[in-house]
């Protein structure tokens, strides 16, 4: 599936392939502080698949427990998660499905790190709901 994205203030933009069934939500501890939620959503794609428009991402990486870095790629500008990927196997990208224009095509096919998981964020379903605020 094609799709093209953007930071919030529009200062990167990017257009990518991406395979619409590698979207998956993570749980992890690292995920709810970088995104400031409760989970992240990502979605596969591979780096010769991911053409940058305009724009250059500051990269942050994370020493994980295991020894593995993983670089995080955001906008430097208004801080927006980008794509992440693994530092000594950069050929393997996880696009941020909240940049991407098309992310209502792009619905998880599976949860990992759910034992991180906030209690609550595993349902939802029965909380008020308005369309706008």
């Amino acid at each position: 599936m094609k799709v093209t994205g953007s930071c919030h203030c529009g200062a990167i933009a990017y257009e990518a392939e991406v395979d619409a069934e590698r979207v998956v939500i993570c749980h992890c501890t690292d995920c709810q502080k970088l995104t400031g939620s409760a989970y992240r959503v990502s979605v596969g794609t591979t780096r010769q698949q991911l053409v940058v428009r305009h724009g250059v991402p500051a990269i942050y990486v994370k020493t994980l427990d295991r020894g593995a870095r993983r670089a995080q790629a955001f906008c430097s500008a208004c801080g927006s998660p980008l794509f992440t990927y693994d530092v000594d196997h950069p050929e393997a990208l996880g696009l941020r499905v909240g940049c991407i224009d098309q992310r209502r095509g792009l619905r998880p096919v599976k949860q990992i790190w759910c034992q991180s998981a906030l209690p609550w964020s595993m349902d939802v379903h029965d909380l008020p709901r308005t369309a706008r605020e």
